[in-house]
């Protein structure tokens, strides 16, 4: 069965925004070949609304091979409650009261990961439902001070259990998570 995989970018103290404001030097080839794996086992991308608006401007015409054929060729799935339509190859527009059916659909049919590039609010959402199969944090050796984080004080108490860790040449530790189902 397929699994809904939710990978970000983070900083020591919890920062999810602008990673290309303090993740870019830290990025090196072992993190890299991970990305590269993860876009390999990834053939359904789930965008929240703010990510969908900043991708639609850049991948349609991008040369930043092999990410955007990859991208553009992939089946995406826009979750909004405000946008009225998508215009962005293979994109569908889900509302957030359809997405635990669509997530479910989509788990029934064969093929990849569905995962998340970006889309905190998405990401945290699909957590705080249960819809989420693993959370992937690649954490990075920085404090970046200001800005979105994952984790606010509206959430509540979620047990993880850890798949996987590993770390790059520069320090990142890649962590896998998957929510601890309770007996």
């Amino acid at each position: 069965m397929r699994k809904v995989v939710g990978a970000l970018f983070i900083s020591l103290d919890g920062v999810v925004e602008s990673p290309d404001q303090w993740s870019f030097d830290l990025f090196d080839e072992d993190a890299g070949a991970h990305m590269a794996e993860s876009f390999a086992a990834t053939d359904t991308l789930l965008l929240g609304r703010q990510t969908y608006q900043e991708w639609v401007q850049y991948w349609p015409t991008s040369t930043d091979e092999p990410a955007a054929t990859h991208i553009n060729n992939i089946r995406k799935y826009v979750v909004s409650d405000t946008l009225d339509s998508v215009g962005w190859t293979n994109a569908s527009l889900v509302s957030g009261n359809e997405l635990a059916g669509t997530l479910a659909d989509l788990k029934r049919q064969p093929g990849g990961n569905i995962g998340t590039a970006g889309s905190v609010t998405l990401v945290r959402s699909l957590l705080e439902a249960g819809l989420l199969d693993e959370l992937e944090l690649s954490i990075y050796p920085v404090i970046a001070g200001k800005g979105s984080r994952l984790f606010n004080d509206s959430g509540s108490l979620q047990r993880l259990d850890m798949v996987s860790s590993k770390r790059t040449g520069s320090g990142i530790t890649i962590n896998t998570y998957r929510p601890r189902k309770e007996s």
